[in-house]
């Protein structure tokens, strides 16, 4: 029966992508200060006080889909059409991101699971600040750990940042696999950046299908 690695090798990915050379890091379970279940997930998320975004914020926003999916896309944060929503990725940037989806057969709700790394919008949308992630890191540790995705599709330069704990420019991030958590990670364009940029659309692409093969071989494995 062929390894995990073998099926990369038959994939064509290259040694530099194998999952035997990502470091592997602690179980989650070690890194969430207590258990949750979803209703208490989202509770905690809703009445959340531990920065100061809960004084600017319209709601708190968890995440959409499916709890128990293999797939888990994980954004920046909140805009405001999210923030008035309650949902991550509506409105233009939600499309984009819909389609990129089914590009690769996937959609909203179906094996995928759709959130952010904050909870909370910041004012004008300006980029999440150090203390704001850490006071939000629980919640998303605590959503994988509930989850228990095969694979991690992080959208834009902020969320690649934040889960790998480098300054690295996305464009050295992309192309290869790496881990948050044991979990193989991904790195692509954010939908709102690609509807800016209309070229990277190109390299999303590649991205995606990146993710997909990486998948596939997670499953055959």
């Amino acid at each position: 029966m062929l390894s995990r690695d073998d099926v990369f090798d038959e994939l064509g990915i290259g040694p530099v992508w194998r999952l035997r050379d990502i470091p592997a890091t602690p179980s989650l379970a070690s890194q969430v200060p207590s258990a949750y279940t979803w209703d208490q997930l989202a509770d905690a998320v809703a009445h959340c006080t531990a920065c100061k975004l809960h004084t600017t914020r319209t709601q708190g926003v968890l995440g959409v889909g499916d709890r128990t999916a293999d797939w888990l896309i994980i954004g920046e944060a909140p805009g405001a059409e999210e923030d008035a929503r309650g949902e991550p990725f509506v409105g233009q940037a939600g499309k984009l991101l819909d389609a990129m989806l089914a590009a690769i057969d996937l959609r909203r709700g179906d094996n995928v699971y759709i959130t952010n790394v904050l909870k909370s919008r910041p004012p004008g949308n300006r980029n999440p600040e150090p203390d704001e992630v850490a006071a939000c890191r629980p919640y998303l540790l605590a959503q994988i750990e509930l989850i228990q995705p095969k694979l991690i599709l992080a959208l834009g330069r902020f969320a690649a940042q934040s889960l790998l704990d480098t300054d690295e420019a996305i464009s050295r991030l992309r192309g290869r696999v790496h881990r948050f958590r044991n979990v193989p990670l991904v790195v692509t364009y954010h939908p709102a950046y690609l509807l800016r940029n209309l070229p990277d659309k190109a390299r999303a692409w590649e991205d995606l299908c990146l993710a997909r093969r990486t998948m596939q071989a997670l499953i055959t494995a």
